[in-house]
Protein backbone atom coordinates (compact mmCIF):
# COMPACT_ATOMS: atom_id res chain seq x y z
CA UNK A 1 0.00 0.00 0.00
CA UNK A 2 1.44 3.16 -1.35
CA UNK A 3 0.08 6.20 0.46
CA UNK A 4 0.58 9.29 -0.69
CA UNK A 5 0.19 12.83 0.86
CA UNK A 6 1.60 16.33 1.20
CA UNK A 7 2.97 17.15 4.57
CA UNK A 8 1.25 17.71 8.30
CA UNK A 9 -1.51 15.20 6.74
CA UNK A 10 -2.49 12.90 9.32
CA UNK A 11 -0.16 10.84 7.15
CA UNK A 12 2.24 9.51 10.13
CA UNK A 13 -0.58 9.30 13.05
CA UNK A 14 -2.52 6.97 9.79
CA UNK A 15 1.04 5.27 9.47
CA UNK A 16 1.04 4.36 12.91
CA UNK A 17 -2.52 2.87 12.53
CA UNK A 18 -1.12 0.72 10.12
CA UNK A 19 1.79 -0.31 11.64
CA UNK A 20 -0.24 -1.21 14.23
CA UNK A 21 -1.73 -4.61 12.47
CA UNK A 22 0.26 -7.85 13.02
CA UNK A 23 0.03 -8.24 9.03
CA UNK A 24 2.05 -5.48 8.13
CA UNK A 25 5.83 -6.91 8.08
CA UNK A 26 7.42 -3.77 6.48
CA UNK A 27 6.57 0.16 6.76
CA UNK A 28 8.60 2.56 4.54
CA UNK A 29 8.55 6.25 6.22
CA UNK A 30 9.01 8.41 3.46
CA UNK A 31 11.35 6.52 0.92
CA UNK A 32 11.98 9.24 -1.30
CA UNK A 33 12.59 12.43 1.19
CA UNK A 34 16.61 11.69 0.70
CA UNK A 35 16.97 11.59 -2.98
CA UNK A 36 14.12 14.29 -3.25
CA UNK A 37 16.97 16.69 -1.12
CA UNK A 38 19.99 15.43 -2.56
CA UNK A 39 18.01 16.77 -6.12
CA UNK A 40 16.76 20.26 -4.95
CA UNK A 41 19.17 20.68 -2.71
CA UNK A 42 16.28 22.20 -0.36
CA UNK A 43 17.29 23.39 2.86
CA UNK A 44 15.28 21.16 5.36
CA UNK A 45 15.56 20.65 8.94
CA UNK A 46 17.89 17.92 9.70
CA UNK A 47 19.01 17.89 5.85
CA UNK A 48 22.52 16.30 6.19
CA UNK A 49 20.86 13.34 8.73
CA UNK A 50 18.03 12.83 6.41
CA UNK A 51 20.41 12.20 3.10
CA UNK A 52 22.93 9.81 5.29
CA UNK A 53 19.83 7.94 6.91
CA UNK A 54 18.69 6.86 3.67
CA UNK A 55 19.36 5.56 -0.35
CA UNK A 56 19.29 8.68 -2.11
CA UNK A 57 19.60 6.78 -5.62
CA UNK A 58 16.30 7.38 -7.08
CA UNK A 59 16.45 3.71 -8.76
CA UNK A 60 17.58 2.18 -5.79
CA UNK A 61 14.38 3.56 -3.93
CA UNK A 62 11.91 2.60 -6.85
CA UNK A 63 13.37 -0.98 -6.45
CA UNK A 64 12.95 -1.19 -2.31
CA UNK A 65 9.22 -0.25 -3.25
CA UNK A 66 8.28 -2.32 -5.56
CA UNK A 67 10.32 -5.32 -3.53
CA UNK A 68 8.08 -8.21 -2.63
CA UNK A 69 7.64 -9.14 1.34
CA UNK A 70 6.10 -11.34 3.26
CA UNK A 71 2.67 -9.74 4.82
CA UNK A 72 1.74 -6.15 3.87
CA UNK A 73 3.83 -3.74 3.05
CA UNK A 74 3.05 0.13 3.98
CA UNK A 75 4.37 2.61 2.47
CA UNK A 76 3.69 6.26 3.85
CA UNK A 77 5.06 9.09 0.50
CA UNK A 78 5.56 13.02 0.58
CA UNK A 79 4.01 13.81 -2.76
CA UNK A 80 6.23 16.58 -3.23
CA UNK A 81 9.01 14.16 -3.05
CA UNK A 82 8.45 12.83 -6.98
CA UNK A 83 9.43 15.64 -8.52
CA UNK A 84 8.74 15.81 -12.93
CA UNK A 85 11.66 13.66 -13.74
CA UNK A 86 11.20 10.89 -11.17
CA UNK A 87 9.92 7.41 -13.13
CA UNK A 88 6.63 6.68 -11.84
CA UNK A 89 6.39 3.35 -13.48
CA UNK A 90 6.87 1.38 -10.05
CA UNK A 91 3.74 2.51 -8.94
CA UNK A 92 1.95 0.03 -11.22
CA UNK A 93 3.29 -2.51 -8.81
CA UNK A 94 1.27 -1.02 -5.64
CA UNK A 95 -2.13 0.11 -4.25
CA UNK A 96 -2.29 3.69 -4.37
CA UNK A 97 -4.55 5.86 -1.82
CA UNK A 98 -4.18 9.49 -1.90
CA UNK A 99 -4.67 11.08 1.68
CA UNK A 100 -5.89 14.30 1.60
CA UNK A 101 -6.39 17.32 3.81
CA UNK A 102 -7.88 21.01 3.26
CA UNK A 103 -4.73 22.83 1.89
CA UNK A 104 -5.59 25.51 4.97
CA UNK A 105 -5.47 23.18 7.66
CA UNK A 106 -2.26 22.16 5.95
CA UNK A 107 -0.26 25.29 5.45
CA UNK A 108 -1.06 26.60 8.90
CA UNK A 109 0.78 23.21 10.29
CA UNK A 110 3.31 23.23 7.82
CA UNK A 111 4.43 27.47 8.85
CA UNK A 112 4.66 26.38 12.14
CA UNK A 113 7.80 23.46 11.04
CA UNK A 114 9.01 25.41 8.21
CA UNK A 115 9.47 28.99 7.61
CA UNK A 116 8.78 30.31 3.66
CA UNK A 117 7.08 27.28 2.56
CA UNK A 118 5.44 27.42 -0.96
CA UNK A 119 2.84 25.93 -3.02
CA UNK A 120 5.40 23.16 -4.16
CA UNK A 121 6.36 22.16 -0.87
CA UNK A 122 3.08 21.28 0.36
CA UNK A 123 2.29 18.70 -2.22
CA UNK A 124 -1.33 19.86 -3.63
CA UNK A 125 -0.07 19.83 -7.34
CA UNK A 126 1.69 16.99 -7.18
CA UNK A 127 -0.85 15.25 -5.60
CA UNK A 128 -3.39 15.44 -7.91
CA UNK A 129 -0.49 14.52 -10.96
CA UNK A 130 -0.18 11.68 -9.31
CA UNK A 131 -3.93 10.28 -8.95
CA UNK A 132 -4.05 11.33 -12.85
CA UNK A 133 -1.26 8.81 -13.65
CA UNK A 134 -2.89 6.21 -11.22
CA UNK A 135 -6.15 6.52 -13.48
CA UNK A 136 -4.30 6.74 -16.58
CA UNK A 137 -2.44 3.57 -15.93
CA UNK A 138 -5.70 1.42 -15.52
CA UNK A 139 -5.93 1.37 -11.45
CA UNK A 140 -8.62 2.96 -9.39
CA UNK A 141 -7.11 5.62 -7.39
CA UNK A 142 -8.38 5.43 -3.91
CA UNK A 143 -8.94 8.84 -2.22
CA UNK A 144 -9.92 9.33 1.53
CA UNK A 145 -10.05 12.57 3.68
CA UNK A 146 -7.97 13.30 6.78
CA UNK A 147 -10.86 15.21 8.36
CA UNK A 148 -12.71 12.16 8.06
CA UNK A 149 -10.74 9.78 9.80
CA UNK A 150 -10.72 12.61 12.64
CA UNK A 151 -14.30 12.41 12.68
CA UNK A 152 -14.89 8.95 12.31
CA UNK A 153 -12.13 6.94 12.50
CA UNK A 154 -12.92 3.31 12.45
CA UNK A 155 -16.02 3.94 10.08
CA UNK A 156 -13.28 5.38 8.06
CA UNK A 157 -10.38 2.59 8.59
CA UNK A 158 -13.36 0.22 7.87
CA UNK A 159 -13.94 1.76 4.34
CA UNK A 160 -10.21 2.45 3.47
CA UNK A 161 -9.95 -1.32 4.94
CA UNK A 162 -12.49 -2.69 2.30
CA UNK A 163 -11.00 -0.90 -0.58
CA UNK A 164 -7.36 -2.28 -0.37
CA UNK A 165 -8.58 -5.41 0.31
CA UNK A 166 -8.01 -5.83 3.87
CA UNK A 167 -9.90 -7.54 6.89
CA UNK A 168 -10.27 -4.17 9.25
CA UNK A 169 -8.78 -4.41 12.60
CA UNK A 170 -9.74 -2.57 16.05
CA UNK A 171 -5.94 -2.49 16.95
CA UNK A 172 -5.77 0.35 13.86
CA UNK A 173 -7.82 2.75 16.19
CA UNK A 174 -4.96 3.26 18.64
CA UNK A 175 -0.98 2.28 19.53
CA UNK A 176 1.32 2.60 22.01
CA UNK A 177 3.10 6.50 22.86
CA UNK A 178 6.63 7.27 21.58
CA UNK A 179 8.65 6.35 18.45
CA UNK A 180 8.36 3.73 16.18
CA UNK A 181 11.36 1.58 15.35
CA UNK A 182 10.23 2.45 10.87
CA UNK A 183 10.55 5.98 11.87
CA UNK A 184 12.85 8.29 9.43
CA UNK A 185 15.49 10.02 11.48
CA UNK A 186 13.47 13.55 11.00
CA UNK A 187 10.98 12.16 13.73
CA UNK A 188 12.34 14.48 16.32
CA UNK A 189 11.71 17.73 14.32
CA UNK A 190 8.79 16.65 12.47
CA UNK A 191 6.44 13.33 14.76
CA UNK A 192 6.29 15.17 18.17
CA UNK A 193 2.55 15.08 18.10
CA UNK A 194 2.41 11.63 17.12
CA UNK A 195 4.82 10.19 20.08
CA UNK A 196 2.71 11.89 22.25
CA UNK A 197 -0.68 10.09 21.31
CA UNK A 198 -2.16 6.93 21.68
CA UNK A 199 -4.97 7.39 19.35
CA UNK A 200 -6.79 9.79 16.24
CA UNK A 201 -6.94 13.17 18.01
CA UNK A 202 -10.40 13.67 17.37
CA UNK A 203 -12.56 15.80 15.45
CA UNK A 204 -11.13 18.84 13.61
CA UNK A 205 -12.37 22.31 14.58
CA UNK A 206 -13.01 25.32 11.94
CA UNK A 207 -10.95 26.21 9.31
CA UNK A 208 -7.67 28.16 11.06
CA UNK A 209 -7.21 31.68 10.50
CA UNK A 210 -4.14 32.57 7.99
CA UNK A 211 -2.35 35.34 7.36
CA UNK A 212 -2.08 36.79 3.98
CA UNK A 213 0.88 35.19 2.27
CA UNK A 214 -0.33 32.03 3.73
CA UNK A 215 -4.20 32.56 2.19
CA UNK A 216 -2.80 32.96 -0.74
CA UNK A 217 -1.12 29.64 -1.21
CA UNK A 218 -3.82 28.29 -0.09
CA UNK A 219 -6.01 29.65 -2.26
CA UNK A 220 -3.60 28.88 -5.11
CA UNK A 221 -3.93 25.03 -3.76
CA UNK A 222 -7.46 25.13 -3.36
CA UNK A 223 -8.44 23.97 -6.79
CA UNK A 224 -5.99 20.71 -6.60
CA UNK A 225 -7.78 20.07 -3.43
CA UNK A 226 -11.18 20.36 -4.37
CA UNK A 227 -10.12 17.97 -7.59
CA UNK A 228 -9.06 15.09 -5.37
CA UNK A 229 -12.16 15.73 -3.05
CA UNK A 230 -15.16 14.53 -5.24
CA UNK A 231 -13.35 10.90 -5.50
CA UNK A 232 -12.65 10.73 -1.59
CA UNK A 233 -14.36 7.59 0.16
CA UNK A 234 -17.83 7.74 1.33
CA UNK A 235 -19.63 6.52 4.41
Amino acid sequence: IAMWSGPRNLSTALMRSFGNRDDVSTILDEPFYASYLVSTNKNHPMKEEVIKSQLSNIDDVKKLCQKQATGITYQKHMTQHMLKDFDLTWMKKVINVFLIRHPARVIKSFGEKLNNATIEDIGFKQQLNLFNYVSKIGQKPIVIDSFDIRKDPRSALECLCLEVGLEFMSEMLSWPKGGHKSDGVWASHWYGSVHLSEGFSGEEANLPILNSEQNEISRNALPFYSALEEYKLKF
